[in-house]
């Protein structure tokens, strides 16, 4: 951004994302598109004027940020079983796409170098936008689409900088170089993020700091895309697979604080920044329309063809999913196949929500000024605004009917998502029950102690069993012993049986990756509240009113002894000497 007033718009841009967001909820409305209105609406503050959003900012700072915590939630088993549908959208889909805006621009006068520049801009879907419309979809629905939305910006990308050096005039048409260049941009952004992967696999796992080790998640998706830049590859793609690799791998990294920390970092994050990217979206589209009447195209000229290719981007992908899912099914006739079939009805919003939103506003700002020889590059004020039309007309239009769309499909829900989390909980229950007498016997916990927490652990397993009958007295003894110094050793020392069990559940496809993190959440919760550090201040009580009773001659006897007895425990006997010590 470049503006004098830098500070002025950065709280600007932040107070409206607090209180649009608030706004939207209120109004039940999708949060991107009160957003995107109160970006324009925002731009007619004085300060805010000639605030230029460039490309490096989108792709540099906010894509690898917003995508590379969507990659760690992301189901990878669900990424195989449907990866077909995957590459199909995310390869042809986009090349249809572009296709087709392409002929409607050289209908509306474009050359066809500057009409495929075009198609190129608009043709990927947005993986943020999606990630805050389409929340309420089927696990494998939304899955297939976040997967698709990702990947299909590596080709989009491609192809766009292929179009911009024919366009140019810097180099001439040819297949085989786009051919090279989509394949040196996948292989080399798959090739970076696992590399990365690795490095911060290595490296967390030799960190022993929490803030150490949570910098080095932070910063590792900006690291995999800006070397994936470097050698020409999809930065896009090098974080995806990067996220992908280490949500298998992170599980067994790190404790239960620092991953709480992490995930809070970066749902604040994604929060701040997907906001800020739709509000600056928004604060936009006056300079574009400005950049629009200084060319020859009149304001109503923009409009139209906005409108126009709007059209050719969502009809596009709604011939595309009525039409390939049947070649592919007369084509494929597998068992395995047919049961993941899904009928006309619940196909339509996965045709529906095909949102355009970061990717195509870089792209679009990215079209160069001028051609090789000096020249004004043709049409580009009419780009810039076509892309605007295309992302407010996808999240106005298509985003405040998608909820409409999916009560209308009567999408069915399975349950499988709720058999796997009441089968990761009932083994984590099981093998913590498991581990219960050797962990017990090797830390040296009395028995009375070691009995309570067996009964809590088999109240959960019965209550698990059959979620209608919970006893309460057995209950209650685990809750007042939670107090007790070895009651808190045993159970933490339960949470890493219990974590390894359902990771391995994982592992063998018994549950799914987002199953895991969610019982991963509940476990490190669970580690927090047992940890000394929650109870700091209690340890810490015991000696301060025993040292005041001790000043005051105060002698209150057995409670005294209690008290003297704690602080043995919590600090050692030299802490506090007993008498005639």
């Amino acid at each position: 951004m470049e503006n004098p007033h830098g500070l002025q718009v950065l709280v600007s841009v932040l107070a409206a994302v607090l209180v649009l967001t608030w706004l939207a909820r209120r109004m039940r409305v999708a949060p991107p598109v009160v957003l995107l209105l109160g970006g324009v609406l925002l731009a007619f503050l004085p300060w805010m004027g000639a605030v230029l959003l460039s490309p490096g900012v989108v792709l540099l700072l906010f894509l690898p940020a917003l995508l590379f915590p969507e990659a760690l939630s992301t189901s990878l088993r669900e990424i195989r079983a449907n990866l077909r549908m995957v590459l199909l959208s995310s390869i042809l889909l986009v090349l249809a796409t572009a296709a087709a805006v392409a002929m409607v621009g050289r209908a509306l006068g474009l050359s066809w170098p500057v009409a495929w520049v075009l198609g190129a801009v608009v043709a990927p879907t947005d993986a943020t936008a999606l990630a805050t419309v389409a929340d309420q979809m089927p696990r494998r629905m939304l899955t297939s689409l976040r997967a698709e939305s990702v990947i299909n910006d590596g080709v989009a990308l491609v192809l766009f900088a292929v179009a911009v050096a024919v366009a140019t005039g810097a180099q001439a048409v040819s297949w085989g170089n786009a051919l090279g260049s989509l394949t040196i941009s996948y292989l080399g952004g798959t090739v970076v993020g696992l590399v990365v992967a690795g490095l911060a696999f290595l490296a967390r796992r030799s960190s022993h700091e929490r803030l150490p080790e949570n910098g080095i998640y932070v910063l590792t998706p900006f690291v995999a895309f800006l070397l994936a830049e470097q050698i020409q590859a999809s930065g896009v793609l090098a974080v995806l697979v990067c996220g992908l690799a280490l949500s298998h791998v992170g599980p067994h990294l790190g404790c239960g604080r620092s991953r709480l920390q992490t995930d809070g970092f970066w749902q604040l994050t994604t929060f701040l920044l997907n906001g800020a990217l739709f509000v600056l979206v928004g604060l936009q589209l006056p300079d574009a329309l400005h950049d629009l009447a200084l060319s020859s195209y009149s304001m109503g000229q923009g409009l139209r063809d906005a409108l126009l290719v709007s059209a050719a981007v969502i009809g596009t992908r709604l011939v595309w999913f009525y039409t390939v899912p049947y070649l592919v099914r007369a084509l494929d006739r597998r068992p395995q196949q047919r049961a993941r079939r899904i009928g006309a009805r619940h196909r339509v919003p996965l045709a529906w929500a095909g949102f355009r939103g970061g990717v195509t506003l870089a792209a679009a700002l990215a079209v160069p000024t001028t051609m090789d020889n000096g020249s004004p590059f043709p049409g580009r004020g009419l780009i810039v605004v076509v892309a605007f039309g295309v992302i407010l007309v996808t999240l106005l239009v298509q985003g405040l009917t998608l909820p409409a769309v999916l009560r209308w499909a009567r999408l069915p829900d399975d349950g499988a998502e709720a058999r796997e989390q009441r089968l990761a909980e009932r083994t984590a229950a099981a093998a913590g029950l498991a581990a219960l007498p050797p962990t017990a016997a090797r830390l040296g916990v009395p028995p009375a102690v070691a009995d309570r927490v067996h009964a809590d652990h088999e109240e959960h397993m019965h209550t698990l069993a059959d979620p209608g009958t919970a006893g309460h007295d057995t209950a209650a003894a685990g809750s007042n012993a939670r107090h007790h110094h070895h009651d808190h050793r045993l159970r933490r020392a339960l949470l890493p049986h219990q974590r390894a069990a359902i990771i391995r559940l994982r592992n063998s496809g018994l549950i799914d990756n987002v199953v895991l993190q969610r019982e991963l959440a509940r476990l490190d919760a669970e580690e927090l509240s047992l940890s000394p550090s929650s109870t700091a201040e209690a340890e810490w009580e015991a000696p301060r009113q025993a040292f005041s009773w001790r000043v005051a001659g105060d002698r209150p006897g057995r409670r005294s002894r209690q008290w003297r007895q704690r602080v043995h425990e919590t600090f050692g006997h030299n802490f506090w000497p007993r008498k005639g010590g």
